[in-house]
């Protein structure tokens, strides 16, 4: 069954199509505060948490479902943070198009899709060759968070990072953990907590 499209109206909400390429962020947010991109926002309860504790950070924060993308609009707008904007995007070709290379300070990406079955983890979003991708658009010093609450995907990506040039670990000698200080958990985080299950944390600086 196909879900019916929400149009959304927030000022926060924008539309890729009708920015430049690459888009100029100072001028969409009003000033030239760091640059954050949150990869699939979900129902926006991270991003909101997350740009309330640093309003001195703008914060991009995309998925490919509507849905998700007006629940995220809502929480904003509610909370009245000016400092999120939201877009209805793939990541890569949203990266590529709209994105500044040397300028993201932080990316998260929490809980993607994890394509269990072994015939599908190649269409998994995080790999080797994505975060090679996407440290040409991380400024220096940038921050890099994965979460995840499957384990063979937690395992892979923590092992894969070792192996990405220009990279620090920030949870030396940790590979991983399953809990991140001042880390804001998802309403999806915490469902699967509650079913027992672990979240794997990774944090690489970009040097």
């Amino acid at each position: 069954m196909t879900q019916s499209f929400i149009h959304i109206e927030s000022p926060n909400y924008l539309r890729a199509g009708e920015l430049a390429s690459p888009a100029d962020w100072p001028a969409l947010f009003g000033n030239d505060h760091p640059l954050a991109l949150e990869i699939g926002c979900g129902i926006g309860d991270f991003i909101v948490k997350t740009a309330a504790d640093h309003p001195g950070q703008n914060f991009i924060a995309i998925d490919f479902y509507n849905k998700g993308c007006y629940k995220t609009c809502r929480r904003i707008d509610a909370a009245g943070l000016p400092n999120v904007r939201v877009l209805r995007e793939e990541a890569r070709q949203f990266i590529v198009e709209r994105i500044p290379k040397g300028s993201l300070s932080a990316v998260y990406i929490n809980c993607p899709d994890p394509w269990p079955k072994k015939k599908h983890r190649k269409r998994r979003l995080v790999n080797r060759q994505f975060v090679e991708f996407l440290a040409q658009y991380m400024a220096p010093e940038g921050d890099f968070y994965f979460a995840t609450d499957f384990d063979d995907y937690g395992i892979d990506v923590a092992g894969m990072m070792t192996a990405v040039a220009g990279f620090e670990n920030r949870l030396a000698p940790d590979l991983y953990r399953h809990e991140l200080a001042g880390y804001h958990l998802s309403k999806y985080m915490r469902k699967f907590m509650a079913e027992g299950k672990r979240i794997y944390f990774i944090h690489y600086r970009k040097a």
